[in-house]
Order: C-alpha cells, then structure tokens, then sequence
C-alpha cells in the first residue's frame, strides 16, 4: 500500500502555489494537513516527544525557506517527509553515547511508550493488557536499536506503509536500496526481539 496523504495532491498542489505567492494562509494549511503525520514519523524515529516537537517545528520551518524551491516535481507529502527524516536522521546522528541512553527505552516525556498499543475491544484481561504493552515496548526497544538509516526504511514501510519508489523519494537512493535496508532493519530486529526473549531451557523440556 502507498501512502496516501489526506488531501489530493491537486489541492496540495493548489496550496503550494498560493503558499509561494505569499498566501500564508495556504502554508498554514498544509501544515495543517500533514503536522500529526510528520510528529509521528518524528517520534517513532527518535522516541522522545520534546525532540519530536522540536523536530516538527523545524521541519516545517525548513520547508517553508525552501518553499520558493519546491517545483513539485514530487508530492508535497513526500517532498515534507524528506525533510523530517533527513532532520531527524541529522538529529540522531549529533547525539552523544550518553544521549542515546534515552532510546535504550524509547518513551515520551510522560513514560509512555513510542508505539502505544491499541485498546483490545474483544477482552479486558489485565494479564493480556500487560503482554501487550511488554511487547509493544520490546518491539520500541528493538527499533530504537537500529541504525538511523534502517530506522528510516523499516518504519515508513512497516508503519506509514509506503510503497519502495515512495521510500527512495524520501530517503533520496536508490529502490534497490531501498528494499536491502529494510531487509536487513527487518532481519535486525528479529535478532533483537529474540535476545530480549532469552534463553531457551531445553532442560525444562
């Protein structure tokens, strides 16, 4: 599935011209659009809610200096998500050994985890409630492990759900790389989540 943004990319497209004409009203209301999506691909990258704020106002930021740039040769969406990775991806990379501490456990400002786990309707089992929150902060952990890179690719294909050519627009490589980091970020993973299981006790069996 591609990623769809929530307007047409007519209307976008509309706005963008209005915006570059100095409408400011017309950039408000993209940024209206598209500020939940870029927070979220913001956290979920760096799994802290300050930084991911910080992160979104200069994304945005940004693309409004460079908005007399932008010839829409891509979507806006795509042009607004190039952007927010590559400033966070910057972000992640300037951070110290003593700061990345914080995504040894990915969580906002209040504790909460990067991925929150959906309410279950069909149970209200607080023992069920308890595995899943342990694995959604297993599988954050995991995440938050990875390279920026591969961060990058296994999150907007895995949680934005964009197509390979969508990812290679933002990330700005090619498809075939595309594809081999989110290979190897998914490969990673599995290697990750299996560690934090532990052991087997093949003497108990």
């Amino acid at each position: 599935m591609s990623l769809r943004g929530p307007s047409s990319p007519s209307s976008d497209a509309a706005l963008v011209a209005s915006a570059q004409r100095g409408d400011s009203s017309a950039f408000d209301a993209l940024v209206g659009r598209y500020q939940d999506r870029v927070f979220n691909l913001c956290y979920r990258m760096c799994g802290n809610e300050a930084d991911a704020l910080d992160l979104t106002q200069t994304t945005f930021l940004r693309a409004f200096q460079a908005l007399p740039t932008f010839r829409a040769q891509s979507a806006f969406y795509t042009w607004i998500f190039r952007i927010a990775t590559n400033a966070v991806i910057s972000h992640l990379r300037k951070k110290t050994r003593a700061q990345v501490r914080s995504l040894d456990a990915p969580a906002g400002n209040d504790g909460s985890p990067a991925f929150e786990p959906q309410a279950d309707p069909q149970t209200h089992d607080p023992h069920r409630h308890l595995e899943r929150a342990e694995a959604v902060r297993q599988i954050s952990a995991a995440l938050a492990g990875l390279p920026p890179e591969f961060r990058a690719a296994v999150i907007l294909k895995d949680i934005e759900q964009m197509d390979y050519a969508t990812i290679a627009e933002v990330l700005g490589i090619p498809i075939g790389t595309v594809r081999s980091r989110i290979a190897r970020g998914r490969m990673m993973l599995r290697q990750a989540l299996t560690a934090a299981k532990g052991p087997v006790d093949h003497a108990a069996t």
